[in-house]
């Protein structure tokens, strides 16, 4: 048989090739059998493996579905197609494969806990900027929904979420949307995967991180982190400077409010809007 090596590093199509094969053969499929589960030929899914050919959104989602990949391959068709997020989208496809998600956010709703009407704000004050284009606005807020299914899994991630009092008390979108959004926290505490905390601006000790921080606990229990530039985002999979944050993230979330001092301070700064309290 003559396997040609893949080299996912070429390209982001390539990248989705190899982790196709990968994948495939985790479960022990041929191309063929693989095309039967996805309604495709062996020969068309030997082509996407070797990147002779870019796969589509919907074969991503059927390779998800026959593999049980979650959302990683369909995360990783936005790195093949034109993207505005640099370097973000080899972080978002082990987000979608995480047991356990650790978030801080110093300033605003982290992306997993936004309403659609909150990051719609936040893309259109970009394209107000210059800094991405309409089209690049709309193709992050798809991204996000697709992020944002993982909540809906049979078993999804333990999801702790840290968000600085900041990012509750600024109304971006203006007073409605902020309500909206505030509203939308508070649904989000209760569910039994999610555990919210909220760092108040009384809280004396300096807050570890300057800048948005996750830790991804993958199934085979290794941790790896990720953080951005203005520019850019990393994936840190240096074992001591990965040590590092989780003690980190361990002590901001002994020093953060509880669940519910942070919900009563979420509740504080909705009333704060005074938009109407949804019944």
């Amino acid at each position: 048989m003559n396997r040609k090596e893949l080299d996912p590093a070429k390209s982001p199509r390539h990248a989705f090739g190899s982790q196709l094969r990968s994948s495939r053969e985790a479960l022990g499929l041929t191309q063929d059998q693989c095309g039967d589960r996805m309604g495709y030929s062996g020969t068309y899914i030997s082509a996407v493996e070797v990147g002779r050919k870019s796969p589509t959104l919907k074969f991503a989602k059927a390779a998800d579905r026959a593999l049980g990949t979650g959302q990683t391959l369909e995360l990783m068709w936005w790195g093949i197609k034109r993207s505005a997020l640099p370097g973000f989208l080899e972080h978002a496809a082990h987000e979608a494969r995480a047991a356990e998600i650790r978030v801080f956010e110093p300033s605003i709703i982290p992306g997993l806990l936004q309403t659609p009407e909150y990051a719609a704000a936040h893309a259109t004050a970009g394209v107000k900027r210059g800094v991405i284009t309409q089209e690049q606005a709309e193709e992050r807020l798809t991204f996000l929904a697709a992020r944002q299914r993982l909540h809906s899994r049979a078993v999804p991630p333990l999801v702790y979420v840290v968000i600085d009092e900041s990012g509750i008390r600024r109304a971006t979108g203006g007073a409605e949307v902020m309500a909206g959004q505030l509203d939308h926290l508070m649904r989000m505490a209760e569910v039994p995967h999610v555990v919210l905390q909220v760092v108040p601006f009384a809280l004396a000790e300096p807050v570890p991180f300057s800048g948005l921080v996750t830790l991804l606990t993958l199934p085979d229990r290794s941790v790896e982190g990720y953080t951005e530039s203005a520019e850019r985002g990393f994936v840190v999979r240096d074992t001591e400077a990965v040590a590092s944050w989780e003690r980190a993230y361990d002590r901001l979330q002994v020093e953060a409010l509880s669940t519910a001092a942070s919900l009563a301070l979420i509740r504080n700064a909705r009333e704060d809007t005074r938009c109407p309290i949804e019944t």
